[in-house]
């Protein structure tokens, strides 16, 4: 966990209700996978460089991020390339790869040096039969992979059952088990379609790891469907999994999987569960995925968001001076910059936070007229001054 302050953080203290924090292990570190560059990539329209790759792998080993997925060498001769750069880097992150149940992917993982190994299929029937599977010919393939990927040299093996959350639980039982006497260090309970209130995530894991046995490290994997991932993970963890699997921005299929950085300020902060990521260096990293993947997130998105510390109401900018009466969170904590903007919703107080700011000097009883024009060009124009045409304001009443 973070050694931050207690007095930058300014949550409720209803949190400490027994009802709240009961039924978290916090004798042990959640870690984070990340697969921003696998699961990530499958956002439409989003492509990386080997370039891009390899620079977010490093940022993500900055961040702190215990174990990168490096991807999918079979998709192209870029993504091939771009898991070896990556694996040759020699991060402080462990590199895991990525594979279907099918020894060609395996293989491909093995040429190229890959020490550790997630392998996934298909096991609800739903799936299966979107796939022409059998359940006989999943439990084969499962059987088959981790073996042939333990056989073959690859130290850990991570099972990942695709839509475990929709799958039979008796069925789910025997891959499970099956997988593990195979040879599986780890196994992965997935929520691919989003689909799990965060009190099923709980049962789940919980019924998964009575099935598997504390020794066997169990991973969450979540998509933010019903905008519950973040809730879904937190839960998860209290039912007793280890590993929590997302994205940076929370990018991925559909509306995206658990955003990493989002759980683990929520866990620390609202839950007291220690984690294992440098929130500072967030922000960061989201911007560089942003470039990367051609796209934005929202200004109001939590962690990342550009405006989390932005100011433009005018009551909201009164209580500036006191960050914990309109902030949960000290700013320092991601590293972001607290500011007053000017526009439609300004008040008195922003005139004068910003005339402080800039250094300009207006007369007191000129701050009203100021605070008009301000207000009227910025909802003509329907956006915010620019601190050189605030000073062209100021310029008009000095």
């Amino acid at each position: 966990m973070s050694n931050i302050p207690a007095d930058k953080i300014w949550t409720s203290s209803l949190n400490d209700l027994d009802a709240v924090q009961s039924g978290f292990d916090r004798n042990k570190t959640i870690r984070f996978y990340d697969t921003t560059l696998r699961d990530g990539e499958q956002s439409v329209g989003v492509c990386f460089s080997p370039d891009e790759k390899f620079a977010i792998a490093v940022k993500l080993a900055e961040l702190g991020v215990g174990r990168i997925e490096s991807g999918f060498p079979r998709v192209s001769e870029d993504d091939t390339q771009a898991v070896k750069r990556i694996l040759e880097a020699n991060l402080s992150s462990e590199i895991w790869g990525f594979a279907r149940c099918m020894q060609a992917d395996i293989d491909a993982h093995i040429e190229l040096g890959t020490r550790y190994l997630l392998v996934e299929i298909s096991t609800s029937d739903v799936k299966m039969k979107a796939f022409g599977f059998s359940r006989e010919k999943v439990m084969e393939r499962i059987i088959s992979s981790v073996k042939h990927a333990k056989d073959s040299g690859i130290e850990r093996v991570n099972f990942f059952a695709v839509d475990s959350t929709r799958s039979d639980m008796a069925f789910l039982r025997d891959v499970y088990s099956s997988a593990v006497e195979a040879g599986a260090d780890e196994i992965s309970v997935v929520d691919t379609i989003g689909v799990c209130a965060p009190e099923t995530a709980e049962y789940l894991v919980r019924e998964v790891k009575s099935w598997v046995g504390k020794s066997v490290p169990l991973h969450w994997h979540g998509h933010n469907d019903f905008g519950l991932a973040t809730a879904a993970a937190i839960a998860a963890v209290r039912g007793g999994a280890d590993w929590i699997q997302g994205t940076i921005n929370g990018m991925g299929e559909r509306a995206g999987n658990a955003d990493i950085c989002e759980v683990a300020l929520a866990l620390q902060f609202l839950y007291k569960v220690p984690v294992e990521l440098d929130l500072s260096k967030a922000r960061e990293i989201s911007r560089l995925v942003q470039t990367s993947g051609n796209y934005t997130v929202d200004g109001w998105k939590p962690v990342v968001g550009e405006y989390l510390y932005t100011r433009e109401s005018g009551g909201i900018a009164s209580q500036f001076h006191i960050p914990a009466a309109i902030e949960p969170y000290s700013a320092d904590i991601v590293a972001a910059e607290r500011k007053i903007v000017l526009g439609k919703k300004s008040g008195m107080a922003s005139i004068k936070i910003k005339l402080d700011e800039l250094g300009l000097n207006a007369p007191v009883e000129k701050h009203g007229d100021i605070l008009e024009r301000v207000k009227s060009q910025a909802t003509a124009e329907k956006r915010l001054l620019t601190d050189d045409e605030f000073r062209a304001v100021v310029a008009q009443f000095a």
